[in-house]
């Protein structure tokens, strides 16, 4: 479904507060804005945050997706794509089995464009340039997993690139994350049901090779993020099992094959699954779901070793029955956890050494959200 611009206009939600969103783009330590999803089944809609210079948010918007959402956990991360320098965000519809594009140009959210994701149940999305790929969880049983590619236009047009499908290391994986590495030559994918995490070599006409499966370190692998130095940083939910979760780190060397640097570093809490790196590098932090707990370590810049920041796993505490899952940084000073069945975010601010220091609470959203993106 492509949307013309009348319409995208159109699409502009009003704030809770009545008025149009802020014309002033937000910048730096001023400020900024914190997106989520909330996966209704009714109508999926990105709730828009705004971000004061102290850390604490406002909600400022929900603005329609185009899609729906499956009001159910998604086993994911990264149901929300930014590319900061077009100024786009994308978003995941797994109930409609659609992608939606929005412009944050001009300090407006815009929805742009909605399309099919090429395949059934998207759960997460990577944008590198002008270059999108999408990670679809199939149905677990006759439609299979897989990955598939598109070109952003320059007004936020989704444009299907023909033969970019591609198929996971087997049909039913339970997929949950798809990112680039930080030269955008490899795309990284893991499979929670088969502990494999997948690569993929990127090609200058934009589709992949095929999937090269590599075993994972640890048991179930979930989320992941690359760290400014290039480093994998992987959580092992290792299926659930009580105090039993862990964090691995790996280089990711040019032909896609992954060197373990540091094997499955236990957060000693229950059902490791989110990832966030500071943007230096120095930490990293895991949401334990399981145990309503936040695990942080210290990331060795030049070796990738992992150092637990506390000898009981509890950098951060989000609470019984949170179920804390995404997690988004800003900088180097500012960690927000969403506690999806609750429908709430959490602010914690980052000290020198790591350890976090709660700022707020905020409620507003459905539970089961998905995706928390910060800036």
């Amino acid at each position: 479904m492509k949307i013309a611009h009348s319409l995208a206009a159109a699409l502009t939600i009003t704030t809770l507060a009545g008025t149009a969103l802020s014309q002033q783009e937000p910048s730096g330590n001023n400020g900024g804005r914190v997106y989520t999803l909330t996966n209704e089944t009714a109508g999926n809609r990105l709730a828009v945050f705004t971000r004061a210079a102290d850390g604490t948010l406002t909600l400022d918007a929900m603005i329609p997706t185009g899609g729906t959402g499956t009001a159910g956990g998604l086993g994911n991360q990264g149901a929300i794509a930014l590319d900061r320098e077009s100024r786009m965000l994308f978003a995941v519809n797994a109930g409609s089995g659609q992608i939606s594009a929005f412009s944050l140009r001009r300090g407006r959210v815009e929805l742009m464009d909605v399309a099919s994701s090429g395949g059934f149940r998207p759960v997460s999305i990577a944008v590198r340039d002008n270059l999108l790929y999408v990670l679809n969880a199939g149905n677990g049983t006759d439609i299979a997993d897989n990955i598939t590619g598109f070109r952003v236009g320059e007004h936020g047009n989704l444009f299907k690139i023909s033969n970019s499908a591609r198929s996971l290391s087997a049909a039913n994986t339970g997929p949950a994350q798809i990112a680039f590495d930080n030269d955008g030559d490899t795309l990284v994918v893991t499979e929670k049901a088969t502990n494999t995490i997948d690569t993929f070599d990127v090609r200058h006409n934009g589709r992949v090779g095929q999937a090269k499966p590599q075993l994972s370190h640890g048991a179930t692998p979930f989320g992941f993020a690359f760290t400014r130095q290039g480093r994998l940083i992987v959580s092992e939910a290792f299926g659930g099992a009580a105090d039993a979760s862990a964090v691995s780190s790996y280089w990711l060397g040019h032909d896609g094959k992954l060197n373990l640097t540091d094997g499955s570093v236990p957060t000693t809490e229950t059902a490791a699954c989110w990832i966030a790196n500071t943007s230096n590098g120095k930490f990293t932090y895991t949401t334990n779901t399981g145990a309503g707990t936040i695990t942080g370590y210290h990331i060795n810049r030049n070796t990738g070793k992992l150092a637990i920041l506390n000898a009981n796993g509890v950098t951060g505490v989000t609470g019984a029955g949170s179920g804390p899952t995404d997690e988004a940084i800003v900088g180097n000073r500012l960690l927000y956890v969403l506690n999806s069945p609750l429908g709430e975010i959490d602010a914690f601010a980052i000290a020198e050494n790591g350890s976090l220091t709660p700022i707020q609470s905020i409620a507003g959203m459905p539970a089961r959200a998905t995706g928390l993106i910060a800036e």
